[in-house]
């Protein structure tokens, strides 16, 4: 997100007369960044409710997630807010993710965090491209 905002130099209230400096003006880009820290917890017991992946979205709105959990080194599960739980592909192993129980995600200028273009920051510096998402569902 890019805010822009213009900057009035000199005095704007006082009358211009012939000595007084003509108003300037200066153009100041704001940028910011959004980062989210993603608190995590690795799996140890077996889960209770056994998942089946399903063909997932391209996009995700960061503003949906509760929560996430780490699989394994390539796979993240998002718990997101009414929706279904979304599990992430990594393209490679990032062994990073679970030492410092969390990790960073910064979405793009639409707020999503999408595969292929968008990555999870490990605490450690590290990053671990998103391959794509897969949607789960309770298997029976």
């Amino acid at each position: 997100m890019i805010l822009t905002t213009l900057v009035a130099i000199g005095v704007a209230a006082a009358p211009r007369t012939a000595d007084t400096p003509p108003l300037q003006f200066a153009q100041v880009i704001i940028r910011e960044r959004v980062i989210v820290r993603v608190p995590t917890r690795p799996m140890r017991d077996p889960p209770a409710m056994r998942w089946k992946e399903k063909a997932g979205p391209k996009c995700m709105p960061l503003q949906g997630i509760a929560g996430a959990a780490l699989i394994d080194s390539e796979t993240v599960d998002f718990i997101v807010q009414g929706g279904p739980r979304l599990r992430a592909k990594l393209e490679s192993s990032c062994p990073a993710l679970d030492y410092y129980n969390g990790f960073y995600l910064r979405p793009g200028d639409d707020g999503m965090i999408c595969a292929d273009r968008d990555a999870i920051h490990a605490r450690s510096g590290g990053e671990c491209e998103i391959t794509r998402f897969r949607k789960l569902v309770p298997s029976r």
